[in-house]
């Protein structure tokens, strides 16, 4: 019997020893593997630089002069935000249902994780908040195979113990919710919460913000765009864990679970929304500008994944008030063009070849993206050109939405050659900040920018430049009388090869009149008489004092506007007389910061002096003229007059003091017009695309109706936003003036030289009203 006992004895103390044993056996492996994880023998392993400053893949923020984000550069949509911008509801509906002990453990839940264990991972893997951040900033899914799942985990729990020492609990979840992805280009609280409700973290609502944190399970099944009835019942399941948590009480709980899901979705693209031809130009400037500011150590930066923040000098309100004009006179003007082509059976074309048609169709076709497209798929030309007349579904514009419809692509070319274009450009001229930028009708089917890249004939709004150089040169004033009468600058006088004999529009000759007068009717004889008086050369170089970058001949015919200037450089050449003749280079970047906040690039104002004050005082009150008594004195009456169908936003009724000038090029392919207040210029150009695609009468060509209603309808609406303070004082006289400015007219409204019928052709010597 002792003999039992003893033997009974002994196989305990046995198995004692072989299970403790295995179990220091087991432990040291166990220590030894995640040192090895720790090491980064299973794969690298974060540093504590890389802890510090984690891969973050931050979208690009541009942002207006009164701090709104117009726009943004990304590879993933996301955008950072601190964690006292987090509503309190969301992040208490975060924890209470992703990770309920959040707050008591330090990276790793041992009782959830014990638990799944026993369960072999069939209820998830258990991973805190701070796990699923450790994956998302370090290795993202990984491997489905177990055995390098397990490595996975490991190398998890160890970045989260890291992290956690790294970070503050509140730092943990602001940086989860910072990198989640919310699928349909929102990645990140704030760019989902611009997305899927148009406002920001801060404005969501209880039931809102369980929604995004439904999400979070699976983005890709609980899409709202797809699947809004199994969102719901989601947001639902966040509500009762939120109940279960004390957060809200049963009857709050259900009377949000009744709550329907209503999304405001306005996905976050390039060729959508505010300032789009604008942040083309920037994306453009940007690419540049990282190539010739490096990195501290050496490397370019990204401006689509590090985060920087462009500080622009676009007004929000100001461009948001500029597109409206753009889109509510085109949309008007482009209905008189349609039903004035309907006759034409060259339609947009007038008064060209069959052969002149086909090269500008032809040169549409090999420059569009189709033709690119089929050109990277290695085509031949003649099946490219024969796929141009094979009829295919597609999406049109028009003003009235998208159109859904078949024709060839060949068709649809020569349709979009009908639409009339659109470019607008305002500038603060004291400090040369560009405060709107509209570079055509929609940035998504006409991606062709006509405020930075497109130079078109500037027809009368070009005079300014010949008056002013005819006042510094020859010390002429606004009150000084010149004879409106038949005139010509003969073969070999100032280069020109045949005789020139300008006429005016309106074929009328007044007399005796004042440099005030005769730009405020834009009478050609006397711009041409002052351009033979001071030479071309002078008012060329003049031109270019002003900033405009384009080639200017020589040639006295420039004194009527036969000039192709882009509306940046005419609006800052204008700006210089509102600045007492200061030039100050346009300028649409404020600053630049990296992701923390740190200034990267602050540009420094170019200027320069051009007139003195009374010369630029002088020009500014010839410009006045223009609103009081010539072409632009609709922007101060009620009555109507002809097309004043398609005068959009008319009567204007503006009394404070205006300077601006019209312009109209030949046979009327280009209309202008530059209008100045003390503290805003705003230029404006209309016509289509190509420049043998044209109204065929003045009425409705001219800068008169085809641009100026444009600021009419803008600047109504700018004086409206009190918050603008777009000024509407005179224009700062300089002390002791020298020029005479305030001339003795009869107060007697003139008619302007437009008064050429609507069907009658415009004679190629008299473009420039």
């Amino acid at each position: 019997m002792a003999q039992k006992n003893n033997t009974t004895l002994k196989d305990i103390n046995y198995y004692k020893k072989k299970f403790w044993k295995l179990f220091f056996y087991g432990l040291g492996i166990m220590v030894l593997f995640f040192a090895l994880a720790s090491w980064g023998f299973f794969g690298a392993m974060p540093s504590f630089e890389d802890l510090e400053n984690p891969e973050s893949n931050l979208a690009t923020e541009i942002i207006s002069s009164d701090g709104v984000t117009i726009g943004k550069f990304y590879n993933e949509n996301r955008t950072p935000i601190k964690f006292e911008d987090l509503p309190p509801h969301l992040v208490k509906a975060l924890v209470a249902t992703e990770d309920e002990r959040f707050y008591e453990h330090s990276g790793i839940d041992a009782r959830r994780t014990f638990g799944a264990a026993l369960k072999l991972g069939s209820d998830g893997g258990a991973s805190t908040l701070t796990q699923q951040l450790a994956k998302l900033l370090f290795h993202g899914e990984g491997s489905s195979f177990k055995p390098f799942r397990i490595i996975q985990k490991v190398k998890e729990w160890i970045i989260a113990i890291k992290l956690e020492r790294q970070y503050t609990k509140n730092e943990i979840i602001a940086m989860y919710l910072n990198k989640a992805d919310f699928v349909n280009t929102a990645v990140g609280i704030r760019s989902a919460s611009k997305v899927y409700f148009g406002k920001e973290p801060r404005d969501l609502t209880i039931d809102e913000g369980a929604m995004f944190v439904g999400m979070l399970k699976n983005p890709s099944l609980y899409n709202p765009l797809r699947r809004l009835e199994k969102v719901r019942l989601r947001r639902n399941t966040v509500l009762g864990q939120m109940e279960r948590n004390g957060i809200l009480d049963e009857q709050t709980k259900n009377k949000l679970a009744q709550q329907p899901i209503v999304l405001h979705f306005h996905p976050e693209s390039h060729k959508e929304g505010t300032a789009t031809y604008f942040r083309e130009y920037l994306r453009e400037y940007m690419k540049n500008w990282a190539k010739e500011n490096k990195k501290s150590d050496g490397s370019d930066y990204d401006i689509y994944s590090d985060g920087l923040k462009i500080y622009t000098t676009i007004d929000s309100k100001i461009q948001e008030h500029a597109e409206e004009a753009v889109q509510a006179h085109m949309k008007n003007l482009q209905q008189e063009f349609f039903a004035q082509q309907k006759d034409n059976k060259n339609a947009p074309f007038i008064n060209i070849t069959e052969a002149e048609t086909k090269r500008i169709m032809d040169k549409a076709m090999k420059t569009s993206e189709r033709w690119r497209v089929m050109k990277d798929l290695d085509k031949s030309d003649e099946e490219i050109i024969a796929s141009f007349n094979v009829k295919t579904k597609m999406k049109i514009f028009s003003w009235k939405g998208e159109i859904d419809t078949t024709m060839t692509p060949m068709d649809s070319i020569r349709y979009y050659k009908h639409f009339l274009q659109a470019g607008l450009m305002s500038m603060e001229p004291q400090t040369g900040h560009i405060k709107a930028w509209v570079g055509g009708i929609d940035y998504k089917y006409f991606q062709y920018d006509h405020v930075g890249q497109g130079a078109r004939q500037v027809g009368s709004t070009f005079k300014p430049f010949v008056y002013a150089t005819a006042i510094e040169q020859l010390g002429m004033s606004p009150c000084d009388s010149i004879i409106d009468s038949p005139f010509m600058i003969h073969k070999g006088r100032h280069n020109v090869t045949e005789d020139w004999e300008p006429k005016n529009s309106d074929r009328q000759y007044r007399g005796m009149v004042t440099l005030k007068k005769a730009l405020a009717l834009s009478i050609n004889t006397v711009s041409a008489k002052l351009i033979d008086k001071t030479g071309p050369e002078a008012v060329v170089a003049l031109t270019k004092k002003l900033g405009v970058k384009s080639d200017i001949p020589a040639q006295p015919s420039i004194a009527l506007g036969a000039v192709e200037i882009t509306v940046e450089d005419m609006v800052a050449a204008y700006s210089t007389f509102a600045n007492q003749g200061v030039y100050v280079k346009p300028q649409f970047i404020s600053r630049i910061e990296d992701k923390n906040g740190v200034v990267l690039y602050e540009p420094v104002p170019e200027t320069h002096d051009v007139l003195n004050k009374d010369i630029a005082y002088a020009v500014i009150k010839l410009l006045e003229g223009v609103t009081e008594t010539g072409s632009g004195v609709r922007l101060r009456t009620q009555g109507g007059g002809n097309g004043d169908n398609r005068w959009t936003g008319y009567p204007y009724m503006f009394t404070n003091p205006i300077a601006g000038k019209t312009g109209t090029s030949q046979n009327q392919s280009d209309g202008w017009f530059i209008g100045m207040v003390p503290n805003l210029v705003t230029g404006v150009w209309v016509g289509c695309e190509d420049r043998s695609a044209r109204f065929k009468g003045i009425t409705y060509g001219q800068g008169a109706t085809a641009a100026l209603p444009i600021w009419g309808y803008m600047m109504k609406k700018c004086y409206e936003d009190k918050d603008l303070q777009i000024s509407k004082d005179p224009f700062q006289r300089p002390d002791n003036l020298s020029i005479k400015v305030d001339c003795y007219e009869r107060k007697k409204v003139e008619v302007d030289s437009n008064a050429v019928p609507t069907e009658e052709e415009q004679n190629p010597d008299e473009f420039g009203l």
